[in-house]
């Protein structure tokens, strides 16, 4: 589409040209624009007026729905009284509040926060602590990194370093040097339309020690993981894999990092996916969920032996020379408050446990519709794999899409994967409506 241009080729201000759109199809989005104008409890509303069932939890991060009063309070007051204090050498209040609030929610053992501003900052914070750490005891030789095939670690270099999907790979050059990968999980032939963990692949944890024994332990420093991957297409772990992958990890001296920037905060029933397999990693990361989505918002949780390893030398000297200018904004951590009282309130982090069942009923219910070739699902997470178009990966999936927003759903897609998260306070009638709307589309798909 030619955007309407003043004299000197400048775009005019109500062009969409200016705005160059992440992780989207910049051309059709301009053709065809989907516009989101307001949005309240568990609905979106769009430019022409439709109301939109969010099955999405807007990107992963809109737990409780949208539009929160407590959320929506606690900013309006903390913007009005404190709108910015340094995080360099100085603190506030609300900083130190909301962290011991977080680590009271944490795994026993991880008892620190280390703020950022998303998921992707989160992740590159756990990876150089894990390096750093390693140098603090003494143990500079521990360098290397492992990741997994399909995994999503955000998209710094640290993050598509250690990530595994190619497309957010291939264009930026050598990356991280130091890294090597772990076969991802997922095994359509033994697992297909599984409810839950699937019951087979647990084995595959062994890719770890292999890939640490091949560079030598002493030089392996971390392995960061989903626990349940999500942007990759909704992967959940075999039964026994996280615990083989804890397991290899105290073998050789290697730090586990598990990302929860989508698992954490109530997503699987619990307030984090370590609570919810009872598997306890060195250090997690966050974001997403930890503000509801309202203001950007990370932090990295940490074990008690990493952050007590830099607490040594002099003590007017700066321990970990890394931080952010926005790292505990007064902002972000006034949503995050009122986020964690939103939560407290209505039980949201553990509603997805109750709801599981019937959710898990609800996608069951689309297997053998037209081109699905598997349904998994675990917490209040779901996902619907289609068989690809020949020769037009991933239009299939897109085109379920688009036809679902017209519809009034939304729905993410990943590849040819349907993926759905929706808030935690969604009903079942709203499970009813949003996977009823979506058989009806998927009977009708090409």
């Amino acid at each position: 589409m030619n955007a309407p241009t003043r004299p000197g080729s400048q775009p005019l201000t109500n062009s969409l040209e200016a705005f160059w759109m992440p992780f989207t199809a910049n051309r059709q989005f301009k053709q065809t624009p989907r516009m989101l104008v307001g949005a309240k409890d568990m609905h979106y509303t769009t430019s022409d007026g439709r109301q939109i069932l969010d099955g999405t939890a807007g990107l992963w991060c809109c737990n409780a729905g949208h539009a929160r009063p407590k959320i929506v309070e606690a900013v309006q007051r903390q913007i009005a009284e404190l709108d910015y204090a340094p995080a360099f050498q100085m603190g506030h209040p609300a900083a130190f509040e909301l962290a011991s609030r977080l680590v009271a929610l944490a795994p026993d053992g991880i008892d620190h926060v280390f703020y950022t501003n998303s998921g992707s900052e989160s992740v590159e914070t756990a990876l150089k602590m894990a390096l750093a750490y390693h140098r603090a005891r003494g143990e500079g030789s521990r360098f290397r990194l492992i990741g997994r095939e399909r995994g999503y670690h955000g998209v710094n270099f640290g993050g598509i370093s250690v990530g595994g999907i190619v497309s957010n790979r291939k264009m930026f050059g050598t990356l991280l040097t130091g890294v090597d990968h772990i076969r991802h999980t997922h095994d359509l032939a033994r697992n297909a339309f599984s409810i839950g963990q699937p019951d087979h692949g647990a084995e595959l944890a062994d890719d770890l020690e292999r890939v640490i024994l091949l560079h030598d332990p002493s030089t392996v420093a971390a392995v960061i993981v989903e626990p349940v991957a999500g942007s990759t297409g909704v992967l959940i772990p075999p039964k026994g894999y996280l615990e083989r992958l804890r397991a290899i990890c105290d073998k050789y001296g290697v730090l586990l990092i598990f990302d929860e920037v989508i698992t954490g905060f109530g997503r699987l029933g619990q307030p984090f996916a370590s609570d919810y397999f009872g598997v306890t990693p060195d250090l997690i990361t966050t974001a997403k969920g930890i503000t509801n989505g309202v203001i950007p918002m990370g932090a990295v949780f940490a074990s008690g032996k990493i952050h007590d390893a830099f607490m040594t030398g002099p003590e007017h000297m700066i321990e970990f020379f890394h931080g952010y200018t926005y790292s505990g904004h007064p902002v972000a951590c006034a949503a995050a408050l009122g986020t964690l009282d939103t939560y407290a309130e209505e039980g949201l982090l553990t509603r997805a446990g109750e709801l599981a069942p019937y959710w898990s009923a609800a996608i069951a219910s689309l297997n053998g519709l037209p081109h699905v070739i598997d349904t998994r699902s675990i917490g209040l997470i779901g996902a619907i794999e289609l068989d690809p178009i020949a020769g037009q990966p991933t239009k299939r999936a897109f085109s379920t899409f688009l036809t679902a927003f017209e519809q009034g759903i939304l729905i993410r897609t990943t590849g040819d994967i349907i993926a759905l998260s929706p808030p935690l306070i969604i009903s079942k009638a709203q499970i009813d409506e949003l996977i009823g709307k979506l058989a009806e589309i998927l009977k009708k798909a090409a």
